[in-house]
This record gives C-alpha cells, sequence and structure tokens, in this order.
C-alpha cells in the first residue's frame, strides 16, 4: 500500500500563531474533531515520505478565518511553530469516518473527471476543493482546439490551463460516480467564459 492509500491528509499547516508554539492549520477536512480532540496524529514534512508521531494537545475553530488553532505536545514558542510551516496533518486511512449519500471524503474527488451534462463532453478534472459557503471545485479546463485551422502557432505558444470554481451544490453537481471516476455538471450560463 502507498502513503496515499494508507493515509489521509487533513490539514496543512501554515503559519505559527502568537508566541507560545500554537500552529494554524488550513483543514482538509469537514470534522472539527480531527483538530480539536487530542490524541495522536502524524506529521509529514515538506519533501519527506517518512512520519512523525505527533500529540495534538488541544484546537480550535477561527471563526471567518476557515482556520484552526492547534497546540502540539513539545512545540512551546514561536521559533519551534515556524519551523513546521507547510507541514501537513495526516491520520490512518482506517480512521475515516462514514458518510452519508452525497458527502464524500476531499481526496476522493481529486483527479475526477468533470463532464458537461448538457453537451456529454468531458470539460476538465478536479484539482482541488475548497471550503467556502458552499465548496468549490477548483477544475482545471482541457485545452480547446482552435477553429482556426490556418494557425501556424507552435505548440510551445500554448497558454497554461485554465481553471474554473464550480460551486459544488446538488443543482450544478446532480452527480457524482467514484466508480466511473466522474462527475457530471449542469453549468450556469457563462461560467466557463469568466
Amino acid at each position: 500500500m502507498s502513503i496515499a492509500e494508507e493515509w489521509l491528509e487533513i490539514g496543512k499547516i501554515v503559519a505559527a500563531q502568537g508566541l507560545k508554539g500554537e500552529l494554524k492549520v488550513y483543514p482538509n477536512s469537514d470534522f472539527p474533531e480531527r483538530f480539536e480532540e487530542p490524541g495522536k496524529r502524524w506529521l509529514r514534512r515538506p519533501g519527506k515520505t517518512e512520519l512523525e508521531t505527533i500529540e495534538l494537545l488541544s484546537g480550535r475553530y477561527l471563526a471567518g478565518k476557515g482556520l484552526y488553532v492547534i497546540q502540539i505536545k513539545g512545540i512551546t514558542d514561536r521559533e519551534q511553530a515556524e519551523q513546521l510551516c507547510d507541514c501537513r496533518l495526516l491520520i490512518p486511512s482506517s480512521d475515516r469516518p462514514h458518510l452519508e449519500e452525497d458527502e464524500f471524503h476531499v481526496p476522493d474527488l481529486l483527479g475526477l473527471e468533470v463532464i458537461d451534462q448538457i453537451r456529454q463532453q468531458a470539460i476538465g478534472r478536479v484539482k482541488d476543493v475548497l471550503p467556502a459557503g458552499n465548496d468549490l471545485l477548483q477544475v482545471e479546463l482541457y485545452a480547446v482546439e482552435s477553429d482556426d485551422s490556418s494557425s501556424t502557432e507552435s505548440t510551445q505558444d500554448k497558454t497554461p490551463p485554465r481553471t474554473v470554481l464550480i460551486p459544488f451544490v446538488k443543482e450544478i453537481v446532480p452527480i457524482v460516480d467514484l466508480k466511473q471516476g466522474r462527475i457530471e455538471v449542469v453549468l450556469p450560463s457563462g461560467l466557463l467564459e469568466l
């Protein structure tokens, strides 16, 4: 089993908070207990594959910021906290909670092909899920072939892939088929032109 199969990333440490070693964490999980309930978690440093066992002492949600502030055993000052920036927090995939219908784990959505349901045409792939009032699917659009057949531009002149944000609500994303690796969307008028 690979690390991706054995472990679930639940958040990323983004900054130190205050002077006493607290850490700001951007969550990849909709389960507050992962950041608020004391206990064992695992830490992966940037560029490393080995995990370190850590003990979460406490945590609280920063309303309006979309972040948690956590305290880890042994991290007692700002300097120690700053050394953990960009580290990822993980839990064993066996701790994955049961989800209700129409609930999904973020890692399961990443990489799914996005299909325009009306035209039955693939438009891109899910690159990220961004928390907001309603979650947003960050979709990297496939390159569109130019209708100008006389174009002599080389492939090196292609623009980088465009991304769009699609609200992850039932009216716009009626079908999520994990087994088939696809999401079907009913796009609001003009969304792809933004």
